[in-house]
C-alpha cells in the first residue's frame, strides 16, 4: 500500500520536471528565445559533429513536435487494455533502446537522456555524423538525413525509402523546415550569441 501511494505521489512530480514544447514550433529563433539554453546545446552539438543546427531541429520536430516524453501508442489487451508499447522508441528522438545504448557508449555519455535536450541534439548530431560516414549522405542534406535516421544504415542502403511513399513526404517536410530553419537563424543567430551561454538542465 504504501508502495502504492509512493508512486501517485512521486509521478505527479516527475511529470512536472519534463520541459513544455515551445509555444511557437514553426519558427527557430522563438524556440531558442523561449528555451534558454537551447541554442547553445544546438550550437554544441553542431560545433562536435558538424551537424547544422536547422537540420538538427527539423528531425527533433518531425520525431516528436519537441515533446520531451513522446511514446508509440500503445498496443491494446483484449483490444481494451492498454498494453506494451509497440516500440521503445522514446523522448524527443524517438531513438529505440538499442540505438540509444549504441550512442551513450559511442559518443561517451553514459549519462545521456531521451527526455533531455541537450543529450537530444547531441543524439542527432552523432547519427548525422554516423550518416555522413557510413553513407556519405551529406550532413547538410536533410531529406537523405532524416531517411537513414528513419531507416538507419542498412534500410537506406537497400532503398527502402522508395516503397514508402508517406517516408518519403516526411523527409519532404523534414528538407522544407530545415531550409525555413536555416533563414529563420540567419535572422536572429547574432542576437542569440549576444545573449551569451545559459546553463539549462532539460
Amino acid at each position: 500500500m504504501r508502495a502504492i501511494l509512493l508512486i501517485l505521489i512521486v509521478a505527479p512530480m516527475l511529470a512536472g520536471c519534463i520541459t513544455a514544447p515551445p509555444s511557437n514550433p514553426s519558427n527557430l529563433c522563438s524556440i531558442f528565445r523561449e528555451k534558454h539554453g537551447w541554442y547553445d546545446a544546438a550550437e554544441d552539438a553542431q560545433k562536435r559533429w558538424g551537424a547544422p543546427i536547422p537540420v538538427q531541429m527539423s528531425i527533433i520536430y518531425q520525431e516528436s513536435q519537441f515533446q520531451a516524453d513522446a511514446a508509440p501508442p500503445r498496443n491494446r489487451l483484449f483490444w481494451i487494455i492498454p498494453w506494451t508499447r509497440i516500440s521503445s522508441a522514446y523522448g524527443y528522438t524517438q531513438a529505440l533502446d538499442s540505438t540509444w545504448s549504441h550512442y551513450k557508449d559511442q559518443a561517451g555519455h553514459p549519462f545521456a537522456r531521451r527526455d533531455s535536450f541537450d543529450s537530444a541534439v547531441d543524439f542527432v548530431g552523432w547519427y548525422v555524423d554516423q550518416s555522413h560516414r557510413i553513407l556519405g549522405i551529406s550532413k547538410a542534406d536533410a531529406y537523405s538525413q532524416y531517411l537513414a535516421y528513419y531507416l538507419g544504415p542498412g534500410g537506406y542502403r537497400q532503398g527502402l525509402y522508395r516503397q514508402k511513399s508517406w517516408l518519403r513526404r516526411s523527409a519532404s517536410r523534414v528538407a522544407s523546415r530545415s531550409s525555413r530553419y536555416g533563414a529563420q537563424l540567419s535572422s536572429c543567430r547574432g542576437e542569440l550569441e549576444r545573449q551569451g551561454h545559459w546553463w539549462w538542465p532539460f
